[in-house]
């Protein structure tokens, strides 16, 4: 079974388990979760600061994360599983169908866990 972080409530990675269930956009069937892939990475002026954006398969909805220093400690994984609820709508066309081929790039190129 491949196994991904999965985003506590507080913003917080654990570790998780991905479903036998999962549906091809990442949303287990209980609805417990959403398998979202690195799509993009944005670094601040100052170079402390990073925005590490998440999208599901089909580019519909992301997830993005500002992280500091911290991500030495906690590097940056391929993919996260994710509460529904802390997911948004990917609005523009262009975008939507950017962040869908950057999120089946990285599936077919990573495991979930792999640090990118």
């Amino acid at each position: 079974m491949e196994r991904a972080p999965t985003e506590t409530p507080d913003g917080e990675m654990s570790d998780g388990e991905m479903s036998d269930g999962e549906t091809p956009e990442g949303e287990t069937p209980d609805g417990e979760s959403i398998r979202v892939w690195m799509v993009e990475r944005t670094y601040a002026r100052d170079e402390q600061n990073v925005v590490v954006t998440y999208a599901t398969r089909d580019g519909a909805r992301c997830l993005r994360k500002q992280l500091t220093r911290r991500i030495h400690l906690d590097p940056v994984t391929a993919a996260l599983d994710a509460s529904p609820d802390r997911l948004r709508p990917v609005e523009e066309t262009e975008r939507r169908e950017r962040y869908a081929a950057e999120a089946a790039r990285m599936a077919d190129g990573h495991d979930p866990d792999d640090r990118v």
